[in-house]
């Protein structure tokens, strides 16, 4: 099994130094750990990590604002929240801002290594307890939301309604282009036309609003 290389950014050196020993017995590298954002890009460009792991209270520059900048230069790196936050907020901010995983530090050692190598094979992942709150915030829009977003929805054309479908099951660019046999630039096209459609910033946005509708890859061809 590949090793992933990961850059951990956290303000905690001890949390630091304990969790690269804990992921490095199960195949995980820890290539570079630093304690703030700032030198976050030049390491990315530096090191090409296979993932990132970016804590969400951090003095300076917060975990936010570290993953916007990285986000706005690196569209595709996996970068995950790896936090004590359970904030309602703190996790749809993290979402709709890009984060492809947003993990709590309690969890235990082998789930977090399995949610890690879901991340990077292109799905996305939300500590277990967190469920409920992200289905509760889902669920909490109310009705003249929903009537809204039908709009939206209707605008879309057949083939990304089709790969809207895909997104909604957690399929990475990759992996659609290759269902599809389509190029991962043509993918990649169609993604920013449905964020922009549906007026949302991220894939994952997309995928929990489509979700949400019911939304589903065989719904699509109906």
């Amino acid at each position: 099994m590949k090793n992933l290389r990961t850059l951990l950014i956290d303000d905690h050196t001890l949390f630091r130094v304990g969790l690269e020993g804990l992921l490095a017995s199960r195949g995980i590298e820890i290539v570079a750990s630093v304690a703030s954002g700032w030198d976050a890009q030049r390491l990315v460009d530096e090191l090409n990590p296979d993932i990132i792991l970016l804590d969400m209270r951090m003095p300076g520059i917060n975990g936010l604002d570290v993953l916007a900048m990285l986000r706005a230069k690196n569209e595709s790196l996996p970068i995950v929240m790896l936090t004590t936050s359970t904030d309602e907020n703190d996790l749809l901010k993290s979402l709709r801002s890009g984060a492809q995983g947003y993990l709590l530090k309690d969890m235990e050692p082998d789930e977090l290594v399995l949610a890690l190598r879901d991340i990077v094979a292109g799905k996305t992942v939300v500590a277990p307890d967190l469920a409920p709150i992200l289905a509760k915030a889902v669920q909490g829009k109310s009705s003249d939301d929903n009537e809204k977003n039908d709009s939206p929805f209707s605008e879309l054309t057949p083939r990304e309604t089709e790969i809207l479908g895909l997104l909604a099951e957690g399929q990475s660019n990759k992996a659609i282009a290759r269902n599809l046999g389509i190029s991962d630039g043509t993918v990649k096209l169609h993604v920013k036309a449905i964020l922009r459609k549906l007026n949302v910033h991220s894939r994952v946005e997309a995928a929990v609003m489509a979700v949400q509708r019911g939304f589903s890859k065989e719904k699509s061809k109906s």
